[in-house]
């Protein structure tokens, strides 16, 4: 019997809807990079930081899954590889971290909190681009890894996620 084939990594690239010029710069080029790695790009499918990263995944020859919040495929970005509609709105962000292996937030605004809060619950590792700090009393340190630039953002993630798959975390 053969062994199932090797999946590619899946990172979740978490964000607002409405971003500015610089976080969009660097959220498509998270995206390329993905891409360019052979991960698959997941994110909620519409504008501001999800398209940009859809764009940079989609226009380097990556795969785009778009978790809609909507009931239709056709309101998605035109990036998406696969949109897969939930008409669940916010809810689906737990689908969204939970199809992850890693995140990358970038930027963000509360549907962006939920998503990093999420993960975290459900041990999905968390790496931040200019994004929310969360601290809580009691807790040691902010347990979102902060990345410098896009690059690195995506080399934390590609390492987490590895090392999650791989029983390491």
């Amino acid at each position: 019997m053969q062994g199932r084939p090797q999946r590619p990594i899946r990172i979740a690239v978490i964000g607002e809807r409405q971003a500015s010029a610089p976080l969009a710069r660097a959220a498509e080029v998270i995206g390329r990079e993905i891409a360019r790695r052979g991960g698959v790009l997941i994110c909620g499918g519409m504008t501001g930081v999800m398209e940009a990263a859809a764009r940079g995944a989609a226009e380097a020859g990556g795969v785009v899954v778009g978790i809609l919040p909507t009931a239709s495929a056709e309101e998605g970005n035109p990036y998406l590889t696969i949109p897969i509609p939930t008409g669940m709105d916010e809810a689906r962000n737990v689908i969204i971290v939970r199809s992850a292996e890693a995140v990358i937030a970038v930027g963000g605004a509360y549907g962006t909190l939920s998503e990093i809060g999420h993960a975290l619950n459900l041990g999905v590792p968390v790496i931040g681009l200019d994004t929310w700090q969360v601290h809580r009393e009691g807790m040691a340190a902010d347990p979102i890894r902060r990345a410098r630039d896009p690059q690195e953002a995506v080399a934390w993630a590609w390492e987490a996620a590895q090392t999650r798959r791989w029983g390491g975390g």
